[in-house]
């Protein structure tokens, strides 16, 4: 059975660890009882003994007065400093923390909730009048084209008045070159119906609670309305809508943000009679606006339900300390009392928080489910999958598999002279960069694994931190399915590969080629097999790093661009398999194409400067967003040095002279210190000279204290590798390829070793500085104005 306080510790919200009830404190304060009341048990004992035998002051022995005094000044000491009062007022200080953090949040996630229901209203009366104007223009379609028939030129050759490339109103109104080419009685009716639109969206905002100012826009609209051609021309600027108000869509991807700079261009050169509605509402925008509301109440459901967490632990945690306590003390009216009070704490018993959760699921379902309950459900609770037996069982299939084709095709290497001296390098050249790269990556991920495995074992809630649906996310065994089964397919070609060429068959080395399209199948494969949800994760993070820093950076985005600064020999497989296979050049063998080309080695320092790139940048939008944190300035310095270093390294392979040696050294050995001091106190929170724990953290997990210290020299000596490169060993080319391999693959096992310690400094210590409530920018907003 799990002790209490080892499941308390870990259930923590590691953002709010500061605010949950430090029940360690508390259990060392009963510790403290009961041994007060052990060392004073004799003292009582002998000094009842003495008053109940009817002996008097002195006694029949000499030491019965220094008894009687000690025992007498030891229960007045106990009543001055009573342990017991020291619990009841450090538990009342704990209460006292829990109340006003809770209220702090409740009143937020209240807020949040009421700002977020105006949102929707606000959204609703805009989606409304604009369909109620598109429907409008549908009925008097017929009409205008019979007008415009008789006044204008064919359809093919007039510009769309529906609307329905959708560059501009969800309404369909006409563009201002449409506007401009009708007669002028259809461009009065069209200012005309797209100041209409521009009223009634002013008067829901109005209604909705948000103001304007410098009036309303009803005047204007009928002056305009009355008006004749000559002011025609100024309408325009008569009709605009206030700049007080902007459906405000965050630039969070690209896409995004070239659609507000598209906006602010538009705004800039609009001409005279444009829509008055499109300065700030069409089709994108509205789409915009309501999946950030949807995401909006997804994240407040979120944050209610951490924060109904939050009040359970805590009241859990209270009474588990209160039955320690009376049972050492023995003080039951004084834990009632403590009990009544923890009762009526507005933590324990208010439930605003429980009916705004029920509101939210209400609105949820009726407007972004259509109240179908099980798709509500599916996003507001999802729920984690049953784990069966069947995975156990076919990892231990294609692992028993692996190892028995890797024997064969070990045998028919050696039989076949493949790795001797006298084999063909062309094999060499070309299995080699395929297979390794499935290899590395079945590595990686195994080692993924075995880090589910520990963050589980150890209670380390990665599914939280790295904010991963629990119904999705991978489990430790399902990683070491994926890697059993790659390994199984890799080698498996290999035999068939060697067969084949044994058999003096013709391409061959279609079969690599053959292996990358099924991979690259499987991964963009649009069915719901094989992790579908994992797969998409996958790619839609390598977006987000690709096109650094365009996207916002979230934890799993940063952890995978750091995973990708070990894989770049993984990389530049993938750039050789690219080049063979895409420039046909597997077909003549004439391999040397992709390896010796001045284009090739620019194109290798390219993929080795890359991902320290995206993850540079990546800082560095970290920095514009967090309130200019300075850590991630020099944490952006730290793969400056890494490119710095990766570049000399280059120049060094292109020019080996003493002078490019000694700048390999010294730059590389400087980089080598800031990653390590990086991996050490920032990443880890380790060489802390203040901790209780000598050069560690004052939290750790493992109760082992020694393996941190392994892992430190672990990976100082990991970090090391690169000297290999300034050492130029003779070696062949079997030699040389596998010494590359176990370089590359000693690489991956440092990365996986480090995830571990980060994400156990991230779970304990929050150093990424996650927000364990996220908040969505709301669309509709008011600007501020002189």
């Amino acid at each position: 059975m799990v002790k209490f306080s080892r499941e308390y510790e870990a259930s923590i919200i590691p953002e709010w660890k500061a605010a949950f009830v430090d029940y360690k404190c508390l259990k060392k304060l009963i510790k403290r009882i009961k041994v007060a009341r052990r060392d004073a048990a004799p003292l009582l004992i002998a000094a009842g003994a003495a008053t109940a035998s009817g002996v008097g002051s002195y006694g029949f022995s000499v030491l019965d007065p220094v008894r009687a005094l000690t025992a007498r000044f030891a229960g007045g000491r106990a009543a001055a400093a009573s342990p017991e009062q020291e619990f009841l007022e450090r538990a009342d200080e704990e209460l006292n923390k829990v109340n006003e953090f809770y209220a702090s949040q409740e009143g937020q996630l209240l807020e949040r909730g009421e700002a977020l229901i105006e949102q929707l209203r606000i959204l609703a009366d805009i989606k409304r009048i604009l369909a109620d104007h598109a429907a409008a223009r549908g009925r008097g379609g017929r009409a205008a084209a019979l007008v415009r028939s008789a006044s204008m030129p064919p359809p093919s050759m007039s510009p769309s008045l529906n609307g329905s490339s959708g560059r501009h109103l969800l309404s369909g109104l006409a563009s201002p070159q449409s506007m401009s080419d009708g007669s002028v009685e259809m461009q009065q009716a069209a200012v005309a119906e797209g100041a209409a639109v521009a009223e009634e969206v002013m008067a829901a905002l109005e209604r909705n609670g948000v103001s304007f100012v410098g009036g309303g826009i009803a005047g204007k609209a009928k002056k305009a309305n009355k008006d004749g051609n000559k002011q025609l021309m100024g309408r325009g600027a008569l009709l605009q809508l206030p700049a007080t108000v902007r459906i405000d869509i965050p630039p969070t991807s690209p896409g995004r943000a070239a659609l507000k700079v598209w906006e602010e261009l538009v705004n800039v050169l609009r001409k005279d009679g444009a829509d008055p509605a499109a300065a700030f509402v069409h089709r994108k925008k509205v789409q915009h606006a309501e999946k950030n509301i949807r995401d909006a109440f997804l994240a407040l459901y979120q944050g209610l339900e951490l924060l109904k967490k939050f009040s359970s632990l805590n009241v859990k945690a209270f009474t588990k300390i209160l039955k320690k306590f009376v049972k050492v003390s023995e003080q039951q009216r004084a834990t009632d009392l403590f009990s009544e009070k923890v009762k009526r704490s507005p933590f324990s018993s208010s439930d605003k928080v429980l009916q705004l959760a029920d509101e939210v699921e209400c609105i949820f379902l009726r407007h972004f489910a259509g109240n179908d309950r099980k798709v509500a459900m599916k996003y507001l609770k999802p729920q984690q999958p049953r784990n069966t037996h069947m995975i156990t069982f076919l990892v231990g299939l294609f692992t028993g598999t692996f190892v028995s084709l890797f024997i064969i095709y070990s045998v028919l290497a050696h039989v076949a002279g493949i790795f001797s001296s006298t084999g063909s390098p062309a094999y060499m050249d070309i299995v080699y960069h395929v297979f390794s790269m499935f290899a590395l990556i079945s590595l990686h991920v195994f080692l993924y694994g075995c880090n589910l495995f520990m963050w589980k074992s150890t209670r380390i809630n990665h599914n939280f931190i790295f904010d991963f649906a629990s119904n999705t996310a991978l489990t430790h065994r399902d990683a070491f399915l994926m890697s059993a089964s790659i390994m199984c397919t890799v080698v498996l070609s290999l035999v068939i590969n060697l067969f084949l060429r044994n058999a003096g068959a013709t391409y061959t080395d279609a079969l690599p080629g053959a292996l990358l399209l099924l991979s690259t199948g499987v991964l963009f494969c649009p069915f719901n097999i094989f992790y579908r949800s994992t797969r998409y994760c996958f790619m839609r993070v390598m977006r987000n790093i690709i096109f650094s820093p365009f996207y916002k950076v979230l934890m799993a985005d940063f952890f995978m661009a750091d995973q990708l600064t070990s894989q770049i020999p993984l990389l530049r497989h993938m750039e050789f398999a690219a080049c063979y296979f895409m420039a046909g050049t597997f077909r003549n063998h004439a391999y040397e194409t992709c390896t010796t080309s001045s284009q090739y080695t620019h194109l290798a320092y390219v993929i080795s400067f890359l991902p320290y790139y995206w993850r540079a940048m990546q800082c560095l939008r970290r920095y514009l967003e967090e309130g200019h944190d300075i850590n991630q300035l020099a944490n952006a310095g730290k793969y400056v040095s890494a490119m710095v270093a990766a570049a000399v390294r280059f120049k060094y392979a292109a020019t080996p002279t003493p002078f490019w040696m000694w700048m390999v050294i010294i730059s590389s050995s400087g980089a080598t210190i800031y990653q390590l001091y990086w991996d050490f106190v920032m990443d880890w929170g380790f060489l802390n000279p203040k901790s209780k724990n000598l050069w560690l953290r004052d939290q750790l997990i493992l109760k082992n204290k020694s393996i941190y210290y392994v892992s430190m020299m672990l990976n100082l000596a990991l970090r090391l590798a690169w000297a290999q490169s300034v050492m130029k060993l003779h070696l062949g080319q079997v030699e040389s390829r596998l010494l590359d391999f176990t370089l590359a693959s000693l690489e991956i096992i440092r990365r996986g070793h480090w995830n571990f310690y980060r994400l156990e400094n991230e779970h304990l210590n929050n150093a990424g500085k996650f927000r364990a409530v996220k908040t969505v920018p709301l669309p509709f907003r008011e600007l501020e104005t002189d």
